[in-house]
C-alpha cells in the first residue's frame, strides 16, 4: 500500500517554465471547451506579414481560390459581362493613384489589381483620353493661328474617330499580344509570373491615366513644355508597365526578359509621341480662299464711251 506522503499533490510552476527547463514533457490542456488557447511559442515576425499583406501574396491566393468557387455565368448573357465592371468608386480611385505614384518594389497587379480586375476603369479612362486629345487638339490648332486673318477655323471632328482608334487599339491588341507571348513563354520556363489578359488590359488602361491632364496642358502653344510633359507622362506610367511586367519575365532568359521590357517602353513611347506629333505639332492650317479682284467692266465701259 502507498506511503500517505506519495498520495499528496504537488504545486508546479508555470507551463511556460517547466517546458523550458524540460523540452520533451507531455503537457495536457484542460482548459474549456470556450477557451482559447494561449500560443507559448514566439509571435511570428510582424514584418514578413506587412510585406506578404502588401504584395498580396496570401490574399491573391485565397481570392483565386475563391474566385474558381464562384458559379460563372455563360459568355452570352449579360450576367457573365456585368463582373467586369462590379467595382466601387473607392477601388478605382486607389487604383488611379497607384498609376500615378508608382511604388518601386511593389508589383501593381499585386497590390491593386489581383483582388478584383475590371474593365471600368479602363474603359473610362480611354474614352475620357480620346475626347481630351481631340478637343485639346483642335484648340491647339485654333490658339496657334488666332489672329490670322487669312485662317478660317473649322473643328476637325474627325479627330475623335482617329483618337478613339489609337487609343483602344493600343489598350487592347497590345495587352492582347503581351498575354500570348506570356502564355507562350510560360510553356518555356515554368516557374515565371503569368497575368490573366483581364489584368493585364486593366494595367495598361490604368497607366493611361496620367495622360489625360497631359493632354489638356498640351494646349499650351509651346513646344518645349509639351514635350517637357510627354517625358513626365512617359516615365511615370512606362516604370508603372516597367516594375509591372519584370517579374513576369525575370525568370525567363536575360536576353529575352530585357527584349520584352524594351519593346513595352517603345510600343507606350510611340503612343505618347505619336499622339503629340499628329494633334499637336502639325495642325492643319484651313485659309480662306484668296478671290481675284475683276475690275467692273461695265463701268470700264462707260468711262470710255
Amino acid at each position: 500500500m502507498a506511503a500517505v506522503d506519495d498520495l499528496q499533490f504537488e504545486e508546479f510552476g508555470d507551463v511556460a517554465t517547466s517546458l523550458a527547463a524540460n523540452p520533451d514533457a507531455t503537457t495536457i490542456n484542460i482548459e474549456g471547451p470556450g477557451e482559447t488557447p494561449k500560443r507559448l511559442g514566439p509571435p511570428r515576425g510582424s514584418g514578413r506579414e506587412e510585406d506578404d499583406e502588401l504584395l498580396g501574396n496570401d490574399d491573391s491566393d485565397k481570392t483565386e481560390l475563391l474566385a474558381g468557387q464562384k458559379k460563372s455565368s455563360p459568355f452570352w448573357t449579360f450576367e457573365y459581362y456585368q463582373t467586369f465592371f462590379d467595382v466601387d468608386t473607392y477601388q478605382v480611385f486607389d487604383r488611379i493613384k497607384g498609376s500615378l505614384l508608382p511604388i518601386p518594389g511593389k508589383n501593381f497587379v499585386r497590390l491593386y489589381i489581383r483582388s478584383n480586375p475590371d474593365l471600368y476603369g479602363p474603359f473610362w479612362i480611354c474614352a475620357t483620353l480620346v475626347f481630351a486629345i481631340a478637343i485639346s487638339g483642335n484648340l491647339s490648332n485654333f490658339l496657334i493661328h488666332l489672329g490670322e486673318k487669312t485662317y478660317h477655323y473649322v473643328p476637325e471632328f474627325r479627330k475623335v474617330s482617329i483618337a478613339a482608334t489609337i487609343i483602344y487599339a493600343y489598350a487592347w491588341l497590345v495587352p492582347f499580344a503581351l498575354w500570348g507571348f506570356l502564355l507562350w513563354r510560360n510553356s518555356k520556363v515554368m516557374n515565371i509570373v503569368s497575368y490573366s489578359f483581364l489584368e493585364i488590359v486593366c494595367v495598361y488602361g490604368y497607366s493611361l491615366f496620367i495622360y489625360i491632364p497631359t493632354a489638356i496642358l498640351w494646349i499650351i502653344p509651346q513646344k518645349a513644355v509639351r514635350w517637357i510633359l510627354v517625358m513626365m507622362a512617359l516615365g511615370i506610367s512606362g516604370s508603372v508597365l516597367a516594375m509591372t511586367f519584370w517579374p513576369a519575365v525575370r525568370e525567363d532568359n536575360r536576353r529575352v526578359a530585357l527584349a520584352t521590357i524594351v519593346t513595352i517602353v517603345l510600343l507606350h513611347t510611340l503612343l505618347s509621341v505619336g499622339c503629340l506629333a499628329y494633334f499637336f505639332d502639325a495642325p492643319e492650317v484651313d485659309h480662306l480662299p484668296t478671290t481675284a479682284v475683276v475690275p467692273n467692266q461695265t463701268v470700264v465701259a462707260a468711262k470710255s464711251s
